[in-house]
């Protein structure tokens, strides 16, 4: 199957919330070794001014991927993810997300493009709070390998 090139411009509406815990926060900065002591230590993070523990700034992806799932289970966008290679990732911090951040994603798909068989596709993901408030923008773009011509 190949991609479907009339994704580009097509939205994926915010689904569930996720509920950013403090120990999401610490498992993440753990397994990405970042280790600022704001990610683990309430004291930490309000000597900087936080409300709680303060995710790493790459703990948006946990978010955008909730969102980019949709794309890829579209059974319209023709995405084998077997054979989706990621090729960029960007994050736009709007502000810091800390414990307790209810987060929801909606998805934009800014371009589709030919590349022989396959296909790069480029999606955003605006991340905000429940309530409406900015957070995060990622921009992702993944290529998808086309079959192998027999």
């Amino acid at each position: 199957m190949s991609i479907n090139p009339a994704l580009q411009g097509r939205s994926y509406p915010a689904g569930e919330a996720y509920v950013v815990s403090r120990e999401k926060i610490r498992e993440f900065a753990a397994a990405t070794k970042a280790s600022n002591r704001a990610h683990f230590d309430l004291e930490a993070a309000a000597g900087l001014g936080h409300a709680d523990l303060v995710a790493p700034p790459t703990f948006a992806i946990i978010v955008a991927q909730r969102a980019d799932a949709q794309l890829v289970a579209d059974p319209e966008a023709g995405i084998d993810f077997s054979r989706v290679v990621h090729a960029d990732q960007r994050f736009t911090l709007h502000r810091p997300i800390v414990a307790g951040d209810e987060l929801v994603a909606a998805l934009h798909v800014d371009k589709v493009r030919a590349m022989g068989s396959g296909a790069m596709i480029t999606t955003r993901a605006e991340i905000s709070t429940s309530d409406g408030a900015a957070v995060a923008t990622t921009v992702s773009s993944i290529l998808v390998r086309g079959e192998e011509a027999a």
